[in-house]
């Protein structure tokens, strides 16, 4: 049986850390695209491209990976989308395809569409995958096997358009969601973007708590503090534009913790053994529900195969048949 023919000819990716050089891994290990070209805003990181072989073609403006490509994809923080979109728009052939990997969708709309000529496809979208390291060296293949990838097609996006990039995100190992780009934003307050304000909370508490020195904290890192520090680690420009972009949901989602914060307070403050309890137990489910459904294992990011594995199927009218 003769190999797939590429979905792409070419894949352009603008901003080539951990999300662009998984991207790049993945799509070169599963032929999506015949020719990759890459670029990123620091010669340094240019060359560090090029060294591990990430693409074919290392070029030095955002308008040159663009142009002829009918895939591009900004790998770049939310805050930085529009001003990428302004660069392309002028390059950009007809019939192309646009997106992104940012964590906000709403914004990445509002900032990018005005650029983009008629005729070129914008699909944003959100690979819901990643490590607390950033960097071309910090990619691997496998990073997006089994996760979801989220696709927020603005309304009239074209439907073969929206197929073709699910496809794409299908052959690196991801399954596929359509969300409206607002319902999007909401969601990921409360499973992304809010924990992560948490974490970084908390380890920003625990380094000012002058009764416990920097050295017992580090000694001491049990499971939870250990976790909460792996999240915090993330990349501090990414998250800084994220809850930017994202305020309006991230403050409803803030609130409603509050909210719940100052029960569990209460609870505490009277010796409410029970209410703690029916607390901990209905979270408990919630995690319990995460691993059953295959969100969560032992090794959760880094190692995992590429089992081939069934995706849920898109909506109407994005639907297609397997004929």
């Amino acid at each position: 049986m003769a190999p797939k023919a590429p979905l792409f000819n070419r894949l352009a990716l603008i901003g080539v850390g951990l999300i662009g050089s998984s991207i790049a891994r993945a799509a070169r290990a599963q032929g999506a695209a015949r020719e990759i070209v890459a670029t990123a805003r620091s010669p340094a990181t240019r060359r560090r491209i090029a060294e591990l072989g990430l693409a074919d073609q290392v070029v030095e403006g955002n308008g040159a990976a663009a142009a002829g490509a009918d895939l591009v994809i900004a790998c770049v923080p939310v805050g930085a989308c529009g001003e990428v979109a302004k660069e392309i728009g002028p390059h950009l052939a007809p019939g192309a395809i646009v997106s992104d990997v940012g964590s906000v969708k709403a914004a990445i709309v509002r900032d990018m569409a005005p650029h983009l000529p008629p005729g070129v496809h914008f699909v944003p979208a959100h690979p819901v995958a990643g490590t607390e390291h950033s960097g071309p060296d910090a990619g691997f293949a496998e990073l997006f096997v089994g996760r979801w990838c989220i696709l927020t097609p603005p309304e009239g996006t074209d439907a073969a358009a929206v197929v073709k990039l699910a496809a794409f995100w299908r052959l690196l190992g991801a399954n596929v969601e359509i969300m409206a780009p607002e319902h999007h934003d909401l969601v990921l307050a409360i499973t992304s973007h809010l924990p992560h304000l948490i974490a970084y909370t908390i380890v920003g508490t625990a380094d000012e708590l002058a009764e416990v020195t920097r050295s017992e904290v580090l000694k001491f890192s049990a499971g939870g503090f250990r976790d909460f520090t792996r999240i915090a680690a993330s990349d501090p420009t990414m998250w800084r534009d994220v809850f930017l972009a994202n305020k309006d949901a991230v403050l409803e989602m803030l609130g409603t913790f509050n909210e719940d914060l100052s029960q569990l307070t209460r609870a505490i403050r009277r010796g409410d053994g029970d209410a703690l309890f029916d607390h901990f137990k209905r979270t408990r489910a919630i995690r319990r529900g995460i691993v059953e459904i295959g969100q969560d294992s032992p090794a959760p990011d880094f190692g995992r195969a590429h089992p081939g594995l069934p995706s849920a199927p898109l909506p109407r009218p994005y639907a297609v048949s397997d004929d």
